[in-house]
C-alpha cells in the first residue's frame, strides 16, 4: 500500500533588487540547479523575522547585494514534492521592490550557483518560472510608473 504525502506549508520572502546603470534599470537574478534554473531571490522566513526582514536578508545572502525595501510587489503560490520525504509542499512567497544601495554579486553565498545583473527585457528572457516573469513585470511596471 503507499503512504499519501504528508501536507505542509511554507511561507517565504524574496526581493527585486535593481539599480540604474547607464540610464537602464537593471536587476539582479541568481541561478540555482547547476546554473539551470534562473530565478529571483527568496528564502524561508525564519521564526521572529518579518517577511520584509527576510527579504532584505535573502537578497543579500544569495546576490551579495544590500537593498532598501521601497513597497511589496506581491505573492506568489505554487506547490513542489520532495520526493525522498514524500512531502507535498505548498509554498507562498512574498516579494518586495528593492533599491540596490550597495554590495557585489560575486559576494553571494553558497546556495546559489551565481548572481548577476540583467536588464528587465534580458531577465523576463531568463527566469524560468511563471510566478518569478509575474513579479518582475510588476516591478518593471512600478518604476516605470515612478519615472512618469
Amino acid at each position: 500500500m503507499i503512504k499519501p504525502a504528508a501536507l505542509i506549508k511554507q511561507t517565504s520572502s524574496g526581493g527585486v533588487i535593481f539599480r540604474q546603470s547607464s540610464g537602464q534599470a537593471e536587476i539582479a537574478l541568481v541561478s540555482v540547479k547547476g546554473g539551470k534554473a534562473w530565478c529571483l531571490p527568496k528564502g524561508l522566513v525564519d521564526s521572529g523575522e518579518t517577511p520584509e526582514m527576510t527579504a532584505v536578508r535573502e537578497v543579500r545572502e544569495e546576490t551579495g547585494l544590500n537593498g532598501n525595501i521601497i513597497g511589496k510587489l506581491g505573492d506568489i503560490a505554487y506547490w513542489y514534492y520532495i520526493r525522498d520525504e514524500n512531502v507535498k509542499c505548498r509554498k507562498t512567497v512574498s516579494f518586495y521592490l528593492m533599491e540596490y544601495v550597495s554590495g557585489d554579486t560575486a559576494d553571494h553565498d553558497s546556495e546559489v550557483d551565481s548572481a548577476e545583473w540583467f536588464s528587465f527585457e534580458d531577465a523576463l528572457a531568463r527566469v524560468r518560472y511563471r510566478g518569478d516573469k509575474s513579479i518582475i513585470s510588476k516591478a518593471l511596471a512600478w518604476i516605470q510608473e515612478d519615472r512618469a
